[in-house]
């Protein structure tokens, strides 16, 4: 039991602090308590070291009537609570190492901004100072130690405008990979352009000239095709040329025609007041009536048409169906009319007969 106090003596001390610790230069406290960073600055002289020597004596005994209490402590606690007691421990060192990582890179951004002039040698009075600084004075009439402390508010507005300066860069970071994979994207089509146009030439080239070549051997007519085709395509990569200079010149004036305006707004002091925001929102919202209307409107419309398909579809088969029926009446009336002449034939053969 003795051995695993022991043990546990070093990782508890974080939890069941030393009497007389609080008054040690740069002790901190836990995650709940004010955070104090390391001392600012030191007054030299033979009183400081007086009194210095004075304090580690004091300390030194408070330090083994403490470390006396914290072994009849640990002694009286059990296994269980011994291992609670460094669990417990690990995680608030965990979270110490959290809030002192962070705290770094906040010192790390702000220090060439805020504690530029400090280092400096000059001196930063307190209401302007962006924490404030808690001074332990001892027994002696001269202050040996300031340090800077943190309480749980201002940790709390630390971690939030280190949370926005994350947001802001992880947004800038993302602008930033959005234009770089756009970029990467246009490369990529346009080398797809590239490899089709080169694939079309190639096979025009092999159509036009190489298969010519080959059929006949020497001719100055296959070298006279090969010098047409290269002039010809020389020459539409001049018109191509000349498009795309065009282009960006028409480009180049409707940029500077923005520019102009945008300079223009600028002088004149243009911008939308509260005035105008509302002849917007009313100028919307009958837009939205209309646009209500119009769509009551368009389905008004496609109701008729839906009425008027099912009417027209009714007298196509009508039609087919009169169609159909005139077909079969007329070929009738033709049979009947070869039976009649039939007849008629018929008759005159009996009438001759007799």
């Amino acid at each position: 039991m003795e051995a695993l106090g022991e043990k546990a003596a070093s990782a508890a001390r974080g939890l069941l602090r030393l009497p007389g610790a609080e008054g040690r230069p740069g002790s901190c406290g836990g995650p709940g308590e004010a955070v104090c960073w390391p001392p600012v600055g030191r007054v030299s002289g033979s009183a400081m070291a007086d009194e210095e020597s004075e304090r580690d004596s004091v300390h030194t005994g408070e330090s083994h009537e403490g470390a006396e209490e914290l072994h009849v402590e640990l002694a009286q606690l059990s296994t269980e609570q011994l291992v609670a007691l460094v669990e417990d421990n690990s995680h608030t060192n965990s979270m110490l190492k959290i809030e002192t990582e962070m705290f770094e890179k906040f010192f790390s951004r702000v220090e060439p901004k805020d504690l530029g002039a400090e280092r400096h040698g000059s001196s930063l009075d307190l209401g302007q100072a962006p924490y404030p600084r808690s001074r332990r004075k001892s027994k002696s009439r001269i202050t040996t130690d300031r340090v800077i402390c943190l309480t749980v508010e201002q940790k709390c507005d630390l971690v939030q405008r280190e949370l926005e300066e994350t947001k802001e860069d992880l947004q800038l970071l993302k602008e930033n990979s959005e234009r770089t994979l756009q970029n990467y994207l246009a490369i990529l089509e346009e080398a797809d352009i590239r490899l089709v146009e080169i694939k079309r030439a190639m096979i025009e080239f092999d159509k036009d000239i190489v298969k010519t070549i080959t059929k006949k051997k020497g001719s100055v007519i296959a070298s006279d095709k090969v010098l047409r085709y290269l002039e010809d395509w020389i020459r539409s990569r001049d018109v191509m040329k000349e498009k795309i200079h065009l282009k960006n010149d028409s480009l180049k004036v409707q940029k500077k025609k923005m520019q102009m305006q945008l300079k223009q707004k600028e002088e004149l002091g243009e911008a939308l007041h509260e005035v105008d925001f509302q002849q917007l929102k009313i100028e919307n919202a009958q837009f939205l009536e209309k646009i209500d209307e119009r769509n009551q409107e368009l389905l008004q419309l496609k109701l008729t048409v839906g009425n008027t398909l099912q009417i027209l579809n009714f007298y196509k088969r009508k039609l087919h169906y009169a169609t159909a029926m005139a077909t079969y009446l007329v070929r009738d009336i033709a049979q009947r009319k070869e039976s009649l002449e039939k007849i008629a034939r018929e008759a005159i053969l009996v009438e001759e007969g007799l």
